[in-house]
């Protein structure tokens, strides 16, 4: 008779050891969006994972247990715990094929990434939108910042991009689909978090559709991806600046058509 535990390890054992390998880099790629490395550990345990040693709930409890007994106060300790338990947590989602085309989703992966990992005043965000409004400085920008939508306006705005896109084929454009990425993500509904998260649900969505995602990009160029999102939501009339989507069509071209093609550089 199998236990809950043993039921989940051979569940995750029959999924096929490169896609997990594959998962396991694009989970471990999507931190670096905010420069967050993994531990030695954490690549101990991803190897478990891939070789059906380790269940993910199994990595994750060995996570913690690690954590605990390191300083907890030690900034450094916090970036590399939150690297290690989303990733984790990252590869969890990828491979869980249920989906719903949603906001609410947006909610569903947000609190599955980040739970226990808001400290203090932001605990209370896991999974749950904004309620004051944001800025942050980008080093794309020269420490400008994206203007993101009034707290207010959340899902308001959230319900009108999702309806408007479900309104459309299954069949989808690079140029739809940099629009919809770039309006769901300006909206920025989360205290922190939000390319991952957006990341997340996108690669989720396209899969769903049947598209078959190039694994390589988001592991390898997740920051790419987000300057790609800030330099499509920031304009600056003064200085002639407007909203560019090149940058964010070319990522998404490279990701479901043509590996080979190079992506548009950036000035």
């Amino acid at each position: 008779m199998y236990t809950k535990s043993s039921y989940t390890k051979l569940t995750e054992n029959r999924i096929d050891k490169n896609e997990k390998k594959n998962n396991w880099e694009i989970a471990i790629g999507l931190n670096e969006v905010d420069n967050l490395k993994p531990s030695k550990y954490l690549i101990e345990l991803m190897q478990d994972s891939i070789e059906g040693k380790k269940s993910y709930k199994e990595v994750e409890n060995a996570l913690y247990s690690y954590y605990k007994e390191l300083d907890p106060n030690d900034e450094a300790i916090l970036q590399t715990e939150e690297c290690d338990l989303v990733s984790v947590r990252i590869v969890q989602l990828l491979e869980n094929g249920s989906f719903k085309f949603s906001p609410i989703t947006l909610k569903t992966i947000h609190r599955a990434l980040f739970k226990d990992l808001f400290k203090g005043e932001l605990e209370r965000y896991v999974g749950e939108f904004r309620d004051y409004n944001i800025s942050k400085k980008e080093p794309i920008l020269g420490g400008d910042s994206v203007i993101y939508s009034d707290y207010n306006d959340l899902m308001d705005i959230l319900t009108y991009d999702f309806e408007e896109e479900s309104k459309k084929s299954a069949k989808v454009s690079i140029s739809r689909l940099a629009r919809f990425t770039s309006s769901i993500w300006q909206v920025h509904p989360f205290c922190e978090g939000n390319t991952r998260t957006t990341a997340v649900f996108i690669i989720k969505y396209l899969r769903s559709l049947g598209y078959n995602v190039n694994n390589d990009l988001f592991k390898e160029n997740s920051l790419y991806f987000r300057n790609s999102l800030v330099l499509s939501n920031y304009s600056d009339v003064s200085r002639n600046i407007r909203p560019d989507f090149k940058y964010l069509e070319s990522f998404f071209e490279k990701l479901l058509i043509d590996s080979k093609v190079e992506l548009e550089t950036m000035k």
